[in-house]
């Protein structure tokens, strides 16, 4: 009798369940041809997957990196660098990185920053602590909003910042968002007229290691409802400081709100988080992404870097922040 033969797919069945693989059931020959088109394919499949740039070490940053792309608009927020460089200086590393703008600096530096060729692409006005939720502070918050309007429309920056303030004893929340909105109502016909947009920023109120890590008590702790709250103002002039730090810790979901809020988002803030320090691998945002989301929204604003620097050398964490932003 005849010895019958496994077919091919009698091989195939084998290997599925375990048996001997089907490249050690072809001649030598065919075995080699099998080896070289399988890692042709493997080749070919790594390159044609997108370069991971996620949780960029320390040791891949590149000491010597220069923006290249520039699709996204970097800017740097230079209270986060205080301790290391005073703003004129940091304005020269960030011209050699490729940066294009700077905040979160004194006014009195503005004009030299401007001569480097940096843009301001937000400036500041009231702070966190003391906001228009709180009545007693009204006539305050009013009055440095329009200082700081003014001042932007004078160096030519499109944003200045405010904030929701902080709770306080016997607050009634719906009485506080009202009180919000009533104030910024008021200063909005100067923003208007300077073309001028004021920015609301959302704050996480977990984070109480640090005062600039987290704000605890904190009005405007959710970002749903600080778009609430722009809507509510109802003006073009008024939009949401989209900070991917602070919305991480509060909210997550970030990638789904970019695309949910993308017509009031008006700035963005970056951090590292936990901890508010370098965009790399000891952290949990994935940027690549979500820059990738946002450039995808239609948005030409500015990203600005607002990270605390941990590492001996400051500059390097700010290149690795802009090589892993450089989409």
């Amino acid at each position: 009798m005849a010895k019958i033969r496994p077919s091919p797919a009698c091989a195939v069945r084998r290997t599925c369940h375990g048996a001997t693989p089907l490249r050690n059931l072809l001649p030598m020959t065919s075995r080699r041809r099998f080896l070289t088109a399988t890692s042709l394919l493997a080749g070919g499949l790594a390159a044609a997957t997108p370069e991971l740039r996620a949780q960029l070490k320390r040791a891949d940053v590149d000491p010597n990196f220069v923006v290249k792309n520039g699709r996204i608009r970097q800017s740097i927020m230079g209270w986060c660098f205080k301790d290391h460089f005073n703003a004129v200086e940091l304005a020269r590393h960030c011209k050699a990185i490729g940066l294009v703008a700077m905040e979160g600096i004194s006014p009195e530096f503005y004009p030299e920053v401007k001569k480097l060729g940096l843009e301001i692409s937000l400036v500041s006005s009231h702070g966190f602590a003391k906001g228009p939720c709180n009545p007693e502070f009204h006539d305050e918050v009013v009055a440095k909003l329009k200082e700081s309007i003014a001042i932007a429309a004078g160096v030519g920056c499109k944003s200045v910042i405010t904030f929701t303030g902080m709770r306080f004893d016997g607050m009634d929340d719906a009485k506080a968002a009202q009180n919000c909105v009533d104030v910024w109502k008021s200063v909005l016909p100067d923003a208007e007229k300077a073309g001028v947009t004021l920015v609301l920023e959302h704050l996480n109120s977990r984070d109480n290691t640090h005062p600039m890590k987290g704000h605890p008590g904190y009005f405007g702790d959710n970002v749903d409802f600080c778009v609430d709250l722009i809507n509510r103002v109802g003006s073009p002039n008024f939009k949401l400081l989209f900070d991917i730090y602070h919305v991480s810790i509060m909210n997550g979901d970030i990638i789904r709100r970019i695309r949910q809020y993308k017509d009031v988002i008006g700035h963005y803030h970056t951090a590292g988080n936990p901890g508010r320090a370098e965009l790399d691998n000891t952290q949990e945002i994935n940027y690549p992404p979500i820059l990738e989301a946002i450039l995808a929204t239609g948005y030409t604003g500015y990203v600005a870097q607002e990270f605390i620097p941990t590492w001996d050398d400051p500059i390097l964490a700010l290149r690795q922040a802009a090589q892993l932003c450089d989409i």
